[in-house]
């Protein structure tokens, strides 16, 4: 067998990897994870269906229920450590620390779904996922 025979005609059209790096990043500042210039969403979450930009496909995304979970993990593991210090060092009044912890979650969340939302569509474009390898634009 020859070292051509070897290899599979999947790794022989396999298209070069797009940065993963600079398409998270594109989708946290919430634009194109092709070009970065064009935004990535037309209202609070809801995904545009071509970069009005560079053409780039993306309806093909499938976040579903990533970002929420990401936002979840992050602001636990942000605020419940400064719920207990806050509580343990000036122990405030229950109702007082609930009514301010629930402003502080609500805002960080809001902050970060968006983004979230962003980071998984980037994540997705630049590992090919969900029909992202099948575009007509060159990489």
């Amino acid at each position: 067998m020859t070292e051509a025979s070897l290899v599979s005609p999947m790794d022989q059209d396999a298209a070069p990897d797009r940065p993963l790096g600079r398409a998270v990043l594109n989708g946290w500042k919430k634009c194109c994870p092709a070009c970065g210039a064009g935004p990535l969403l037309r209202s609070y979450l809801k995904v545009r269906d071509t970069c009005p930009v560079c053409g780039e496909e993306l309806f093909h995304q499938r976040a579903d229920d990533g970002p929420a979970y990401l936002t979840i993990l992050i602001v636990g593991h942000l605020l419940a450590p400064v719920l207990l210090f806050i509580y343990a060092r000036w122990e405030p009044d229950p109702t007082i620390l609930a009514a301010v912890m629930s402003v502080g979650v609500v805002a960080l969340s809001l902050f970060l779904l968006p983004r979230m939302k962003g980071v998984m569509v980037g994540f997705q474009w630049a590992k090919r996922m969900h029909g992202f390898g099948g575009n007509r634009r060159n990489d």
